[in-house]
């Protein structure tokens, strides 16, 4: 009920406050104030929904015929255009949608979910960590080539590593200064934890999953013997391809969440926040500060156009504004060529059924791999249902640059290859697929930014700060790339600064504000 709509009208009518770490009320006015946002992702809607409500004059400038950016759902006639090719349109059936940018949420971002309540986008679980999903190595191991539950590989490790070290901590193998009683209850923890028997072996249980499951009558149900460490080792299925990330990242720990029917309903949701301040299909070329204000020159279906505003805020993607002429300082123009973006790219494949679900049991989650397709995500929602589309490869650098360099037909025709491996239903359930290289795509030309040690201390802070009168935001002037989160949480600096300098005030994001 409160993400249907009770909660905004309910701050609205003051019967609620909202939370304090993410009520953002400052102080002031900024009438009669021009503000011009470049990009109409996230961050620059953002800006501009909170700039409105400090009385600003906002213009969206987007070159896409759609605002949200990244945050884009994969929907019965989407369009794309990446670099090089022509421009492609989904063909899924209507209802099918997959999730081409973000589609987690973690629960410790609570800015996303702030803006969730706020917005009256419902939400659902997300599952990021599926016992039940596979892992699948190729190569020339006993496991190789097979693909193995996620569950058995976890714990037969698990199982090897505790029985190693009980066996340590039982022979005063470790250095660690413990009592003999402190000793026996680690002892007693690890037998716990790895599943290990009296004498502190590890033998196979429940835990991984049955060979033949338990029943009605005379069916006990049958536990398969665990894999051999060796095999497992050879096989690759402890190489960083199939690291336990998901379970032990941050922001990979359950619970997650998503957008019910698509995570483009956030960007949807803001966007019907701004639509007087929006334009779409306006592409940038030219940001000039001059003596009163910044002039930006752009270009739409009806030609050239010239816009001037007190002050600018750009979120375009730095690969993108590389390109887009300006007379920032050096230091800016150095860090917008040297910070690089991520190479990554989606696949979704709509098929006839869920066979996922109805042959292998599988309800969301992720099968890793070592090949091209890196991961398959399954959908966490619509369980159930008659059809259903999987994210068929999610891959990275050099595995998303091959990809990527591939034509949209050799994209489908590797993600049903390989699959396949893993899936033999591919071949009877197959219907329509549509990729995205996030890193070829007009607009993006990357997935996130990517810091180095070095870039995040010689170039990031060039740009926190405003040239002259010139702004950045976006994920990329974060902690939090390739995250929503880091969106909003720039956005939300970036009108904290703009907004302290027109009213002179002294503006602390996030905690609050003081005069000065």
């Amino acid at each position: 009920m409160l993400a249907g709509g009770a909660y905004p009208a309910m701050l609205a009518l003051g019967m609620l406050r909202p939370a304090p770490a993410y009520s953002f009320n400052l102080p002031g006015k900024g009438t009669g104030k021009k503000v011009v946002i470049l990009g109409g992702g996230l961050a620059g809607m953002t800006c501009a929904y909170e700039l409105n409500k400090l009385g600003y004059n906002c213009t969206i400038l987007e070159a896409r015929e759609r605002a949200g950016g990244r945050c884009w759902s994969i929907r019965n006639n989407s369009v794309n255009t990446e670099v090089g090719q022509a421009q492609t349109t989904a063909r899924f059936d209507d209802g099918q949608y997959f999730n081409a940018g973000p589609s987690r949420i973690p629960h410790n971002h609570e800015l996303t979910l702030h803006y969730c309540r706020e917005l009256g986008i419902p939400i659902q679980v997300y599952n990021n960590v599926n016992e039940s999903a596979y892992y699948f190595a190729e190569g020339k191991g006993a496991l190789s080539n097979k693909k193995v539950r996620a569950r058995e590989i976890h714990n037969d490790v698990r199982g090897y590593m505790t029985e190693l070290l009980a066996k340590s901590i039982d022979h005063s193998g470790l250095d660690a200064p413990m009592t003999k009683e402190d000793g026996e209850k680690v002892i007693e923890y690890l037998m716990a934890e790895g599943g290990l028997d009296a004498d502190k072996l590890y033998k196979a249980s429940a835990r991984r999953g049955y060979s033949e499951p338990p029943g009605a009558g005379d069916k006990p149900g049958k536990v398969a013997d665990a894999y051999k460490l060796a095999y497992i080792i050879q096989s690759g299925l402890m190489d960083p391809d199939f690291y336990n990330v998901a379970e032990y990242t941050y922001e990979l720990q359950m619970t997650m969440f998503q957008a019910v029917g698509g995570m483009d309903h956030i960007a949807k949701a803001l966007q019907q926040q701004i639509v007087p301040n929006l334009k779409l299909g306006a592409e940038v070329t030219n940001i000039t500060n001059i003596p009163d204000g910044v002039k930006v020159v752009y270009k739409d279906k009806d030609g050239e156009h010239s816009l001037q505003a007190d002050f600018c805020i750009c979120t375009l993607p730095l690969p993108v504004l590389s390109n887009v002429n300006n007379n920032f300082s050096g230091d800016v123009s150095r860090a917008i060529d040297y910070i690089s973006y991520m190479q990554t790219g989606k696949i979704g494949l709509q098929f006839k059924r869920r066979f996922w679900e109805e042959d292998e049991h599988i309800y969301g989650g992720i099968t890793h791999t070592n090949n091209d397709l890196t991961q398959i995500f399954y959908p966490s929602y619509d369980y159930l249902s008659k059809k259903g589309i999987l994210i068929g490869y999610y891959n990275f650098n050099e595995k998303a640059q091959r990809t990527g360099e591939l034509s949209f037909a050799d994209r489908e025709k590797l993600a049903l290859q390989k699959g396949r491996l893993i899936h033999p239903q591919y071949d009877a359930e197959f219907e329509q697929s549509y990729s995205v290289s996030w890193h070829k795509t007009q607009y993006s030309l990357g997935g996130w930014a990517v810091y180095t040690n070095d870039t995040r201390k010689t170039q990031y802070p060039a740009l926190l700060k405003p040239d002259k009168q010139v702004y950045f935001a976006g994920e990329h002037l974060t902690y939090l790339n390739a995250w929503m989160a880091g969106a909003f949480e720039s956005a939300r600096s970036v009108v904290a600064a703009l907004h302290g300098r027109v009213t002179e005030q002294k503006l602390n994001y996030p905690t609050g504000a003081t005069k000065g």
